[in-house]
């Protein structure tokens, strides 16, 4: 009742760790037609497929708040871990205690590392004293190796003015079994062939097809998805479980991929907030030609922070790109219902209206189109904010932001603008009474 189709079933191939990938994207029906969120449908087919099939590893994800994000950046893990080192063997212990923290918080589904797997190999070890009893050497014995089994440049072979290649290499190589390999015959300094056998043992086991490295250092990844909590605090958690991890010296650990863009992308809108309101006063103070009165209106600006964070806790909002954009427009928002009020105080009080009496007017003449311009832009963001409709979801913190910041500011502001306007632009004609007086 929750399905309405199946939209492709992509087979990726291969990847770097010798297993197979596929994906399968399903389409579910409209909200209105179902009683679970697509979240917990997630979850209840992790449930359901984890463990099922021998061999498979399956991984479940349903998009959240930061999907669009992630999608932007190439990604759709929640949380990648990198840990950096020189050895690997170390590199590997290290990785897969660090894997069983993350899978210890709480929110964290479908841990991955990416040397889960590796291509089967065999080390061979030479016994270099009985090498040299049978007059053979390590060279010989490698040499001989990587003949069979990689192939070598034996030189060029040139026919009528044309060069070839000659190239070296066992017929159908990569089918020999060790016991062939071990089979092949050395011949040593007295001409005589010996079998690699008697002077060489293997150890089978698994090795990486490929090496990841990042500033020249040796890397392995751990992904892992996040279900039930917001990216921030998950990856808060990671970082303090990471931290109580001991690790040798040269060993690094830390919390990277969709988190480290999210970071970057936070402080990148800082700069444009922190831009945006310095683009707003030096267009006021150019208008005004003050560099007071730009200040007063300016002071909406934190006024409508409070209506945000409230309206984020009430909503169980957190504070993520899009609500931090919703920020960046209200810096430009909230100032429109202090400019109205603002400016006709100061072209009452410029004709000769005492300040008390100049922003008592401005705010009666002033109060209808403020009210208006406000509930007009809040009843349009309203649908958006509840996340009425398919794929509201996403944009929904950035409604939210904008509705709270703005509601608040203009209920603020109709009180705490006139003040502040009154202690920036004493009544001159009182003071010049004052002082008449007091002579």
């Amino acid at each position: 009742e929750t399905l309405a189709s199946v939209t492709s079933v992509a087979a990726i191939g291969r990847d770097a760790n010798d297993s197979f990938r596929g994906e399968v994207r399903l389409t579910l029906r409209p909200a209105s037609a179902r009683t679970r969120s697509n979240t917990e449908i997630a979850d209840a087919l992790r449930a359901e497929l984890t463990g099922r099939i021998p061999g498979l590893k399956i991984r479940t994800r349903a998009p959240q708040g930061q999907f669009l994000l992630e999608r932007v950046l190439g990604t759709d893990d929640g949380i990648t871990v990198e840990v950096q080192g020189h050895a690997l063997e170390t590199l590997d212990a290290l990785s897969r205690r660090a894997a069983r923290r993350v899978a210890a918080v709480p929110g964290v589904t479908d841990v991955d590392s990416s040397r889960d797997a590796g291509m089967p190999q065999a080390r061979v070890y030479i016994d270099r004293r009985k090498a040299a009893e049978l007059g053979l050497s390590p060279g010989d014995i490698a040499r001989t190796l990587e003949i069979a089994i990689a192939g070598a440049d034996a030189g060029d072979f040139h026919v009528e003015g044309n060069a070839y290649r000659i190239f070296v290499q066992l017929a159908a190589a990569e089918h020999l079994t060790p016991s062939e390999i071990l089979d092949l015959r050395v011949r040593n300094t007295r001409g005589e062939d010996i079998e690699l056998r008697s002077v060489v043992t293997t150890d089978p086991g698994l090795g990486p097809i490929v090496i990841e490295r990042k500033a020249q250092r040796r890397l392995v990844k751990i992904t892992a998805g996040v279900a039930g909590r917001d990216i921030g605090s998950v990856a808060r958690d990671v970082e303090r479980a990471l931290a109580e991890l001991p690790r040798p010296d040269g060993y690094s650990l830390r919390v990277a991929g969709t988190f480290e863009e999210q970071q970057r992308a936070f402080e990148e809108l800082l700069v444009s907030l922190a831009l945006s309101l310095a683009l707003v006063y030096m267009v006021l103070a150019a208008q005004y030609e003050s560099l007071r009165t730009p200040l007063v209106v300016m002071l909406s600006v934190p006024v409508a922070a409070i209506g945000v964070v409230l309206v984020l806790v009430l909503t169980a909002t957190t504070l993520n790109v899009q609500s931090f954009i919703g920020c960046i427009m209200l810096g430009g928002i909230v100032v429109n219902n202090a400019i109205l009020l603002v400016d006709q105080a100061r072209r009452l009080q410029e004709g000769g209206a005492p300040v008390r009496a100049a922003v008592t007017e401005a705010g009666r003449r002033r109060l209808r189109p403020i009210l208006m311009t406000t509930l007009t832009t809040v009843l349009a963001l309203l649908p958006l904010s509840l996340g009425l409709g398919e794929g509201t979801d996403a944009q929904a913190p950035l409604a939210r932001a904008v509705l709270g910041g703005l509601a608040a500011s203009t209920v603020i502001t109709l009180v705490l603008i006139p003040v502040v306007f009154s202690l920036v632009h004493p009544d001159r004609d009182a003071d010049r009474r004052a002082k008449a007086r007091a002579d």
